[in-house]
């Protein structure tokens, strides 16, 4: 039958076939072709596309699209052009509404949806604790001068601060009184009180230590190593190429890297993303020791830093020609929403409830003070522990083991304080005075911890039946 082509009726004559198209070019199996309510096209005598009597299309083969952007998706409709589907980058796929990204599924099958991640784990995603640096259980918000400013010494709870030469930064949880991160309540913030000029043996760095029991899942150190993603907000007075570190416990292996700050006195977010090292790269503890240090960099020499965005085998605190906040007097360096998570994108903060994050924190320092009272001696007895006194005046007395409210990490340091006097003495505060020969020893072993057991020899004064009030901090940080 011929085909016949009517301005009112259409095309009408032979159906065709996949083989043989009954609308064809030059080529004889590529075409159109029908079937009984259907319309397909043919390329090589097989049939690509296919529509249905009720506007169901089928494809034979895989369908490629662009890429699209989150305001022009790569697939969508006629009558909204900025909701569909969109692929921002290798491996992952988005969801866009109104011009906005609605889903976002990356290569580790995280998937976050509007600020809500959703998971195949129920693990925590971020891996720091205190990552917005509102826990300050040493310091209450207090300043830390240059002076004090000790290596290894703690700051917010969960971040310390290390170098070579002492007396070059100052530090305070929200230093300089600037505005931070939309979010976000607290920052730690550092500031230059004496500008260095780093040698080649030089460090100065800001870090945190995650224990090796919350890393176990990474595999670090095989073959199966998992990719992680690094996130944070920073603030400084300076600009350029900053950089820090990720190192073992054994500080054999360390990865360098990299990130830019191009404005001054502006909160900046960042993200690194890190493929995890492999089973010729270090071994990385899964116990209750150092199972990463995570290093943000302050200035270095050319002994202790090395190539960007690489595994690297010594112990590097940050990349070569990297800016050296120390170098400056007066620069300051502020940080916080440090995250670290498995995954090749950086997803939003994860929040925690205060009182959780609090307790996370008391698995590495506590106290008995208030939140918000630094530890010292005569502050006062809120919070105290309270202990009877069993036995007569200058007596010695054995105190019941005091319970910590979380299993602590390790119990490394004890440190007894007086609420009543500058002297570090149980206080009968019945009598209004003090024990002698006063003491606090733990109760534990490695990797678990039940308390603290209190002992003196009793006022001069007291008797049996008195009450005696006892502060005290541990200190079980890695």
């Amino acid at each position: 039958m011929a085909v016949v082509i009517n301005g009112t009726t259409g095309i009408s004559g032979v159906d065709g076939s996949a083989g043989t198209p009954a609308l064809q070019g030059g080529d004889p199996d590529t075409g159109i072709f029908y079937g009984t309510n259907t319309v397909s096209i043919a390329t090589n005598g097989v049939a690509a596309v296919t529509v249905d009597a009720t506007g169901s299309t089928t494809f034979a083969a895989q369908t490629l699209f662009p890429d699209g952007t989150v305001s022009a998706p790569s697939i969508s409709n006629t009558g909204d052009v900025n909701t569909g589907v969109y692929f921002p980058a290798a491996d992952n796929v988005a969801i866009a509404t109104g011009g906005v990204a609605a889903l976002t599924a990356d290569s580790s099958q995280n998937v976050s949806v509007t600020n809500t991640l959703v998971m195949g784990s129920s693990f925590k995603r971020n891996r720091i604790i205190n990552g917005d640096m509102r826990v300050d259980q040493r310091n209450a918000g207090a300043a830390i001068s240059a002076a004090t400013l000790a290596n290894f010494g703690y700051t917010v709870d969960r971040f310390g601060f290390f170098a070579s030469q002492s007396a070059k930064f100052s530090f305070q949880q929200n230093a300089g009184s600037v505005t931070p991160p939309i979010g976000f309540t607290n920052y730690a913030g550092l500031t230059v009180a004496s500008a260095y000029s780093v040698t080649a043996s030089d460090y100065f760095w800001y870090f945190t230590k995650i224990e090796g029991l919350n890393i176990s899942d990474l595999a670090w150190g095989t073959a199966n190593a998992k990719t992680v993603t690094l996130s944070f907000w920073v603030y400084s007075s300076l600009t350029g190429t900053f950089g820090g570190a990720l190192q073992n416990n054994a500080q054999t292996w360390s990865y360098p890297f990299s990130y830019s700050i191009s404005q001054a006195n502006t909160w900046t977010q960042i993200s690194v993303t890190i493929a995890g090292p492999n089973a010729s790269q270090g071994t990385w503890l899964t116990t209750n020791g150092i199972g990463i240090i995570l290093i943000f960099g302050l200035g270095a020499g050319s002994s202790q830093s090395n190539t960007a965005n690489a595994w690297a085998n010594g112990a590097y605190t940050q990349p070569t020609s990297t800016v050296s906040v120390v170098g400056t007097n007066g620069a300051t360096f502020y940080i916080t929403g440090v995250q670290l998570e498995v995954g090749s994108v950086a997803t939003p903060y994860e929040r925690q409830i205060y009182s959780e994050q609090l307790a996370q924190c008391q698995r590495y320092y506590f106290k008995t003070f208030a939140d918000g009272t630094a530890p010292a001696q005569n502050a006062g007895t809120t919070g105290s522990y309270i202990l009877p006194q069993m036995v007569g005046a200058s007596t010695t007395q054995n105190g019941v083991t005091m319970a910590m409210p979380v299993a602590m990490r390790a119990m490394t340091t004890v440190t007894l304080y007086n609420p009543s006097a500058a002297n570090a003495q149980i206080r009968n505060t019945s009598v209004n005075a003090d024990c002698s020969s006063s003491a606090v020893t733990a109760i534990g072993g490695s990797g678990y911890s039940w308390g603290v057991s209190p002992s003196c020899v009793t006022a001069a004064g007291s008797a049996a039946g008195n009450q005696m009030r006892i502060h005290f901090t541990v200190d079980g940080e890695l």
